[in-house]
């Protein structure tokens, strides 16, 4: 069977898509929505934020995994001000989000009508998006970098360096006279690659200028401005980036790889820590397990990263107390995948039920009081 040719499709201009979130409209801030806060909720973030002082004042990770609702939902700059302010030392998410939170950069909107654009065939095929971020992740691989700071990189900089084609050229050549080094032989795979696709696409080397102008509004800029990670962490086919002729599975792999051992540098560091997971199913869960499992494994096993807080929060109402261990197979709750993953890691788990803007807002106030 023959292979799917994305040269046969037509891509649109961003600007012409019917977009359906708009950041200055969306934006959420500390002072957003007047609605008086839960009691319990309150109380839930005040406890948390003592948490994570005390985590900072220890040097300990704090860890904010996030689906990317919330990025869709405008808390992008709430959330990049929680980085800068210290507060967290590493945000995660999915390839989704950094989507999101390009789009809003680019073009100050986001997200579409799937149902109607599937019917279309004009669904993930806007030209600036594909092209954009694919490009990036490749002069991002090249560079060395991961796959956030690939694209956070392109928001900050306004663009994008395009190397000559001579130099991509002599690092291949120079992997051939010293391929018995590894670090040596990644760069010019990606030297490789990177010359394939600016060939293939016709891109003059130089400066790609390609401005944000809304930039303030993105937390993968933050994050660059900061000096503190944005991994993503995408799963293959999940984006609409793969939809676009400039989608090259290797850059792929190069920055989410990265990306992926940072996070785990992370995990490494949560004795004493806490760790968020907001609205992640699937994500969030499934990284952190096998992180945990090669910090302690490196650690020599037992006794490495046990005093961790864990905190989750999502929008489906509990219906198991966690408190009593994990629900038998035959109660629905057993199949709420990311509490059980997180009631199997040996930390200290709870559950929140919470729209993931209150949530954020709250916490954002109970951190703030806490240093006021």
């Amino acid at each position: 069977m023959p292979f799917f040719n994305r040269n046969e499709m037509t891509y649109y201009p961003l600007s012409e898509r019917d977009s359906k979130v708009s950041i200055t409209e969306a934006c959420i801030d500390e002072n957003t929505r007047s609605d008086p806060v839960p009691p319990l909720l309150a109380e839930t973030t005040d406890r948390i934020a003592g948490e994570i002082i005390q985590a900072r004042k220890k040097g300990s990770s704090v860890i904010c995994a996030f689906g990317a609702h919330a990025i869709k939902n405008g808390l992008g700059r709430l959330l990049g001000q929680m980085l800068s302010n210290g507060w967290f030392t590493h945000i995660a998410s999915n390839g989704a989000a950094v989507i999101h939170d390009w789009e809003f950069a680019f073009l100050g909107k986001s997200s579409e009508d799937v149902r109607a654009n599937v019917a279309e065939g004009r669904f993930g095929t806007w030209e600036e998006t594909g092209l954009y971020i694919n490009l990036a992740l490749a002069v991002g691989a090249y560079n060395g970098l991961g796959y956030g700071a690939s694209v956070g990189n392109m928001i900050r900089d306004n663009g994008l360096y395009i190397p000559e084609r001579d130099e991509l050229q002599s690092r291949a050549v120079n992997f051939l006279k010293k391929s018995g080094d590894p670090e040596i032989a990644t760069n010019a795979s990606a030297a490789i690659d990177l010359y394939e696709l600016i060939e293939n696409l016709n891109i003059q080397p130089g400066f790609l200028s390609i401005p944000h102008p809304y930039s303030d509004y993105s937390l993968l800029a933050a994050a660059q401005h900061s000096g503190r990670p944005f991994t993503c962490h995408p799963m293959f086919g999940h984006d609409i980036i793969y939809t676009h002729r400039a989608n090259r599975g290797a850059a792929i792999g190069r920055t989410a790889e990265k990306d992926f051992l940072k996070f785990v540098s992370a995990v490494s560091g949560l004795e004493g820590g806490v760790y968020l997971s907001i609205g992640s199913a699937v994500m969030s869960p499934m990284i952190f397990e096998k992180a945990l499992s090669m910090a302690r494994n490196a650690a020599g096993g037992k006794g490495t990263v046990q005093d961790c807080n864990i905190h989750v929060v999502d929008i489906q109402e509990s219906s198991w107390d966690w408190t009593k261990g994990e629900p038998p197979v035959d109660n629905p709750a057993y199949y709420l995948r990311f509490m059980k993953t997180f009631n199997r890691m040996g930390c200290s788990v709870d559950y929140t039920c919470a729209d993931n803007r209150d949530f954020f807002k709250c916490l954002f106030r109970s951190l703030k009081k806490i240093r006021s």
